[in-house]
């Protein structure tokens, strides 16, 4: 039997059902009803009556994708970039997978050298693999440079930076004393010492950044800070990080963000709610989830351990540098090939002017590292 046709003899195409559509494509019925509400995927036609959805084939291959996708753990923001650039630049989706993986490679090496201190730390014979992620073999210095400014638009600089062979550092303080509070929390993370053992080290950090917290509240009762912090180990960077600051890492030409806003847009754009541009845009993308303040029990820092690489270049900053110059820029400026205090230079400057106008609306600030053979 033939397909049926419309008058003038064009092929009507048959639409399938949720259920069918669901088998072609290897995603539930749920699945498909909550990607629907989040405008991934769109039904071909809705039963205006029923309220039951229908499909086309030629959406099975987009479903496929965001099934690919959510099956290595893609948060549905990121799925729904990758389905855009798909039809429209397929080079930069592939691009937006690395990275995404990139970061879920940094984050599994940390969490297994975590497992090994503990195991190391639990007792019992080890092996050679235990061995070499447990101890500092190979150490590596560190060549950084720092740069903070008040922008074109703030009255006074609320920002602290730290750069040193041994810990990198950004603050970013708000309210009527942010700038006490930004020092504040630098002055108890410059205190804390590389240990021996690696868990030892992020329990360090961590325990710095509760210090941190509370000599915020005593130095400037009513205002608060962000911090980013990371301390380097000679092969290892320890990192801590509260509020909007972020931290990258520019490895073999690829820029890979370390750190999650802890935002109010961000926890949306996670949800599906919001995509980049929108959250680039929304009016409330500087309210924080987290951050120093003294207040309560203290904060929840996100910890993380990476590994070091001598040509690695590390990047902390503000949200004055990163709220402001699109990644693209940030990479382009990091793969120059120049030192880390030109760079800092030239990062800033991206942020104060540049040819759209946006003119540094915000204190800015930046940390940019070098990992090279130690010269001890």
């Amino acid at each position: 039997m033939g397909r049926p046709v419309r008058g003038g003899g064009t092929p009507v195409e048959r639409l399938m059902t949720i259920g069918e559509f669901a088998r072609a494509s290897r995603l539930s019925a749920k699945a498909l009803r909550r990607y629907d509400e989040l405008g991934l995927l769109t039904p071909a036609r809705v039963d205006a009556y029923s309220g039951y959805r229908y499909y086309a084939g030629a959406q099975v291959e987009r479903a496929r994708l965001v099934a690919w996708l959510r099956r290595i753990g893609m948060p549905l923001a990121e799925v729904r970039d990758v389905c855009v650039l798909h039809g429209t630049d397929p080079g930069a989706a592939a691009r937006t997978v690395r990275a995404y993986w990139a970061r879920v490679e940094a984050e599994t090496a940390a969490r297994r050298d975590l497992a090994a201190s503990l195991a190391d730390r639990l007792g019992g014979p080890t092996d050679m693999t235990t061995t070499m992620t447990t101890t500092y073999a190979r150490p590596y210095g560190l060549l950084s440079a720092a740069l903070s400014e008040r922008g074109r638009v703030r009255e006074t600089n609320q920002d602290r930076v730290h750069a040193g062979p041994r810990l990198l550092a950004v603050a970013d303080g708000y309210g009527a004393a942010g700038d006490r509070a930004a020092s504040a929390a630098l002055a108890e993370i410059e205190g804390v010492r590389a240990p021996d053992r690696v868990g030892d080290l992020l329990n360090a950090l961590e325990d710095a950044v509760r210090r941190a917290d509370t000599a915020v509240g005593a130095a400037a009762p009513g205002s608060g800070t962000t911090l980013t912090a990371g301390v380097w180990t000679g092969d290892r960077f320890a990192l801590a990080h509260v509020g909007d600051g972020r931290a990258y890492l520019l490895r073999d030409g690829e820029l890979t963000r370390l750190t999650r806003d802890h935002t109010v847009v961000q926890e949306r754009v996670e949800a599906g709610e919001l995509d980049s541009a929108e959250a680039a845009a929304h009016p409330d993308r500087a309210l924080l989830l987290r951050a120093l303040d003294g207040a309560g029990s203290g904060p929840v820092a996100d910890l993380g351990l990476y590994e070091g690489r001598p040509g690695d270049r590390w990047l902390l900053c503000t949200d004055g540098l990163s709220a402001v110059v699109p990644e693209a820029e940030i990479r382009g400026v990091l793969a120059a090939g120049s030192g880390p205090a030109d760079t800092v230079r030239a990062l800033v400057d991206l942020a104060l002017v540049d040819a759209e106008g946006r003119g540094g609306p915000d204190n800015v600030s930046c940390v940019v590292a070098d990992v090279v053979p130690d010269r001890a």
